[in-house]
C-alpha cells in the first residue's frame, strides 16, 4: 500500500509538472500571437503570381507539326508549331501574279503614252508646215486677187488658187485636229495609268495581307518562358482566334498578392518589408516589398460585381489585394510556380 502511494503521489507531481508546463507554453504562444498581432498585418489568402499569357492562333488550318512538350522550356522566336500553309502559299502567288501583270500593264501604258507623245511632236512640226503653207497660198491668193481685178489673170487661175487654198485651209486643220487628238488620247492613257496605279496599291496590299497569312502558319514563342499543358495534336483543324497553348513569361519574374482585409490596409504603404512564408516550402522565409495596392476591392475586379442596391444587403469584410515584390528573386525563380499557397506578414507602419 505504501508503494502504490507513493507511486500516485509521483504520478501527480510529474502530471502537475506538464500540466505547469503546458500552461507555461501556452502562455507564452499567446503573448508571441499577441506581440506578432500588434506589430504585424498577416493573411493566408495569398497566391504566387507571373504572366501566363495564351497563344493564340490568326489563321484557319490543319496543324502539320508541334514542337514542344509539355513544361518545356523555350526562347523568344522558337517555333511551336506550324500550320499547313499549302492554300495561303496559292493564295500569295496569284496575289504576286496579279501584281506583276499590273505592274506589266502600266509599262505598256507608259510605252504608248511616249509613243503618243512623239506623235503629238510630230503633228506640231506638222501644224507648222501647213500654217507656213497656209499664210503662203494666202499670199499667192491676194496677188491672184488684184491681178484678177485688174483683168491680168484669167477667172480659171484665180480658182486654181483659190482650191490651193481650200486645201492648205484642210491640211491646217487637219493638223489642229490630229494634234488635239494626240493630246486627248495622252490624257485618256495617263487616266488609264492613274487607275492602275491605284489598282497596284490595292493588289499590293493585298499580296501583304497574303504574305502575312502565310508568317502566320508559324507560331513562335513571343519571349523566353516555359510552356504549359499541351492540348493539340498533329492533325487537328484549328480555328483562327483559337486558343492552342499556353506560356509562363519567365522574364518578367514572379510577385505574390496577398488579399487582406480592408480593415487591415490602413497600416500599409508602398515599400514596406514583407515576410512571406509558400505552404510548399515551410519554414523557409522569402523576403519581399510592398509593390502597389489595389485602387479597389478584389469583388470590384469580377465578373458580376456584387450591387448592394437590390435591399438585400450583408455587410462582408471585403479584401484589398495587396501586390508584393519578391527581393529574393533566384530563389523565387527557382522554387516558386504560379498559383501557389503563401501567408504573408507585413509590419504595421508606426
Amino acid at each position: 500500500m505504501a508503494n502504490y502511494a507513493k507511486t500516485d503521489k509521483v504520478i501527480t507531481t510529474i502530471t502537475g509538472w506538464v500540466a505547469g508546463l503546458i500552461l507555461v507554453g501556452l502562455a507564452i504562444w499567446g503573448i508571441i500571437t499577441l506581440l506578432t498581432l500588434y506589430k504585424f498585418e498577416e493573411t493566408n489568402d495569398a497566391q504566387v503570381e507571373e504572366y501566363i499569357n495564351p497563344i493564340t492562333n490568326r489563321v484557319v488550318g490543319y496543324i502539320t507539326k508541334i514542337n514542344y512538350e509539355e513544361n518545356q522550356d523555350v526562347k523568344k522566336g522558337d517555333t511551336l508549331l506550324l500550320i499547313d500553309d499549302s492554300e495561303y502559299k496559292l493564295q500569295q502567288q496569284e496575289a504576286n501574279a496579279a501584281l506583276l501583270n499590273a505592274k506589266a500593264q502600266i509599262q505598256v501604258l507608259e510605252s504608248s503614252i511616249s509613243t503618243t507623245a512623239k506623235t503629238a511632236t510630230v503633228t506640231q512640226a506638222q501644224i507648222a508646215a501647213a500654217k507656213a503653207k497656209l499664210w503662203k497660198q494666202q499670199q499667192e491668193m491676194d496677188r491672184y486677187q488684184k491681178l484678177f481685178d485688174v483683168e491680168s489673170a484669167t477667172k480659171q487661175q484665180l480658182e486654181n488658187v483659190q482650191t490651193a487654198l481650200d486645201v492648205a485651209k484642210a491640211d491646217y486643220q487637219t493638223a489642229l485636229n490630229n494634234y488635239a487628238a494626240s493630246e486627248s488620247k495622252v490624257g485618256d492613257i495617263k487616266a488609264q495609268k492613274q487607275a492602275l496605279m491605284a489598282e497596284i496599291e490595292r493588289r499590293e496590299a493585298m499580296l501583304g495581307r497574303n504574305t502575312l497569312d502565310v508568317s502566320y502558319t508559324v507560331i513562335k514563342a513571343p519571349y523566353d518562358g516555359k510552356m504549359g499543358r499541351r492540348t493539340i495534336e498533329e492533325g487537328q483543324l484549328v480555328q483562327a482566334g483559337q486558343t492552342l497553348a499556353f506560356i509562363v513569361n519567365q522574364t518578367a519574374g514572379k510577385w505574390i498578392v496577398a488579399n487582406f482585409k480592408e480593415t487591415q490596409v490602413h497600416h500599409m504603404h508602398v515599400g514596406q518589408e514583407a515576410k512571406i512564408e509558400i505552404d510548399a516550402y515551410p519554414g523557409k522565409i522569402f523576403n519581399g516589398q510592398v509593390e502597389s495596392l489595389s485602387p479597389a476591392t478584389g469583388s470590384r475586379f469580377s465578373l458580376l460585381p456584387p450591387d448592394n442596391s437590390t435591399g438585400n444587403f450583408v455587410k462582408i469584410v471585403q479584401r484589398i489585394p495587396v501586390r508584393i515584390k519578391l527581393t529574393d528573386k533566384a530563389d523565387a525563380d527557382l522554387l516558386l510556380r504560379a498559383g501557389m499557397n503563401a501567408t504573408v506578414k507585413i509590419a504595421k507602419a508606426q
